[in-house]
């Protein structure tokens, strides 16, 4: 389903939520994403189906190393922040516009599950599992994704001194008949972002903010950072070979860091 099709879609159905949605979300669909053939004014996309004091009682139930069950739930625009989720299984929920402000979903399962425009604002997501995970402009600064594996999109996300250190976000290779699943990042704000000892090789940053983010011992090998901003970037010890330049922004110094790129004449030394 194209973006221009999904906008066509929306106003037939004359439905405000799927217009905002559709004009928000249109630009950025691509082939990795699960939005295609997705109703986003369905209630499973747009509404609750428990209440932050049922789930606080779940967690209260739940026997000791016991995971929290929330598969498939719809948790949309839910208030859930500061709640001990550690370990849970969010696979396939629905927490678009959800507040997870603080929130501990260490260890937790958040594959195929849906976040758009989610608040995760210093969450604890160390060690979680976000493969296929729809997390377009979600607000995520100075959360903690250190050693989580990252195969989802984080389209217009905002990360601004989050700690990715030890990540996962390279591209999965048993799964090429999906398109290589991996960190899509496209205009991302990872200001001051710490991606040290991580592995995104093969990500997608196009016209990314990464001013300041540290790189040290990272692998952006093969990386798609086309219009990025790497402007004030610690690249030293990261891993570059064959990263796309196009009209990204680079410290004249540290253009040498990159091994044999791809259009570095057309990148902006500054």
């Amino acid at each position: 389903m194209t973006g221009a099709y999904l906008l066509l879609l929306a106003k037939k159905m004359i439905s405000p939520v799927v217009l905002a949605l559709a004009i928000a979300f249109a630009p950025t669909l691509r082939a990795q994403s699960l939005l295609n053939g997705v109703n986003l004014a369905s209630p499973a996309f747009t509404s609750a189906e428990m209440t932050r004091a049922e789930v606080e009682a779940m967690i209260t139930r739940r026997p000791p190393g016991q995971a929290l069950d929330l598969s498939d739930k719809s948790l949309n625009g839910l208030d859930l922040s500061r709640l001990d989720l550690s370990g849970a299984n969010l696979r396939g929920a629905r927490l678009n516009r959800a507040n997870l402000a603080e929130t501990n979903l260490r260890g937790a399962r958040l594959d195929q599950a849906w976040a758009l425009e989610a608040d995760f604002t210093e969450a604890n997501l160390s060690g979680a599992q976000l493969f296929g995970a729809q997390m377009l402009r979600a607000k995520m600064d100075r959360s903690n994704l250190s050693g989580a594996r990252i195969a989802g999109d984080l389209t217009g996300a905002s990360l601004v001194g989050a700690n990715l250190s030890g990540a996962d976000g390279s591209a999965d290779m048993k799964n090429q008949s999906m398109g290589l699943m991996h960190a899509i990042m496209r205009s991302t704000d990872l200001r001051g972002a710490n991606f040290s000892d991580s592995d995104f090789s093969r990500v997608d940053i196009e016209f990314a903010r990464l001013n300041d983010a540290n790189f040290s011992g990272a692998d952006f090998s093969h990386a798609d950072a086309s219009g990025a901003d790497f402007s004030g970037a610690h690249l030293a010890g990261a891993r570059l070979e064959g990263v796309d330049l196009a009209s990204a922004r680079i410290d004249a110094a540290a253009a040498k860091l990159f091994v044999k790129p791809l259009n570095l004449d057309r990148a902006i030394l500054r």
